[in-house]
């Protein structure tokens, strides 16, 4: 039986096409162009021509928006060295995004050893989903620091006891535990705060920079998120590798260095609310972690959904404003 496609894949991946044909469309007629065939591409497609007509033209114009935009932040998009700087177009797997690259559309030219990717995001602005339980250590993977023995022994009853529950029925819904929020989530979050924070005392700046990490992105990237008015594009220029020029030829506008935190303020949860987090660094950074069961029946493993709530000032920001689309 063929896998359901849920309706924000399809969004999502119809936008990542959209964006690589603009690329493509924009850019093919500058210098030499080269659309990596993957199996990544073809969902993309298939997708993409899921949308009725409208939606196809509102995608297509939001995207050459932003690809024009990022053509004048790149000179490298339009410009190569000579016949053999191809540049190559590739829609990226989601098993990347796994691995820490959240870019879903990359720019790649050998010959100068450049590339830029772009995070394709439709309505939407959560930055991770990531799965907490007893068997995960969220301190290994995520900060280099591994999780003790002290945590999993805290939140292992909570786990056991979730995974009896859809033993003896895997139809038991969350709702049939009562207060939830209170009994599981709220304990399992505070035993992760608890951790947290005694990773962090080991190694402050490792600890805040990996956490940044792990959440953006491992390599630089611009974020273009669409919406039915608006396409906002963000710089995460973290390393330095954006926003290159190409010999003599300039960037229009400057997308500056931002800079990583290098200790964690504070770790609260919100007034009344026993399922989300606030953690809070230096350098004007901030995000709220929201623990919430991944679907309706009970299983052993909670889902986060990470939000960047603040970001240094010198995170380049733009809204580009869109017309009101009609199919033609």
């Amino acid at each position: 039986m063929a896998k359901k496609i849920s309706k924000q894949m399809i969004t999502g991946k119809s936008f990542e096409f959209a964006l690589l044909k603009e690329f493509e469309e924009k850019l093919s007629v500058k210098t030499s162009v080269e659309v990596i065939a993957n199996n990544a591409l073809k969902i993309a497609q298939d997708c993409f021509f899921k949308l009725e007509g409208t939606e196809q033209s509102r995608y297509k114009l939001s995207a050459s928006f932003a690809v024009n935009f990022l053509m004048d932040v790149e000179p490298r998009l339009s410009n190569g060295i000579d016949e053999n700087d191809v540049l190559q177009l590739e829609i990226l797997s989601d098993h990347q995004g796994q691995l820490g690259d959240v870019r879903d559309v990359v720019a790649i030219r050998l010959v100068q050893k450049w590339e830029i990717g772009v995070s394709a995001k439709n309505n939407h602005k959560a930055v991770k989903h990531q799965r907490l339980s007893d068997i995960l250590d969220f301190g290994d993977k995520w900060l280099n620091e591994a999780c003790s023995q002290a945590y999993f022994d805290e939140i292992g009853d909570i786990f056991s006891y979730l995974r009896k529950i859809k033993k003896e029925s895997a139809s038991t819904t969350w709702k049939s535990l009562g207060n939830f929020h209170i009994d599981i989530l709220k304990p399992v979050l505070s035993a992760f705060k608890k951790e947290l924070l005694r990773i962090h005392s080991i190694n402050p700046r490792q600890t805040s920079e990996k956490l940044v990490e792990f959440l953006i992105g491992s390599k630089d990237f611009y974020k273009v998120i669409q919406t039915k008015k608006a396409v906002d594009i963000q710089a995460f220029n973290l390393r330095g590798s954006l926003n290159k020029p190409f010999n003599t030829i300039l960037p229009k506008y400057i997308t500056p260095l931002v800079k990583l935190p290098t200790e964690i303020l504070d770790v609260s949860f919100i007034e009344g609310r026993n399922n989300t987090l606030i953690v809070t660094l230096d350098n004007e950074w901030s995000f709220s972690f929201r623990l919430h069961n991944a679907s309706s029946r009970v299983e052993p493993s909670l889902k986060f959904d990470v939000t960047l709530l603040t970001s240094p000032k010198t995170l380049f920001k733009n809204t580009l404003l869109m017309p009101k689309v009609t199919e033609s």
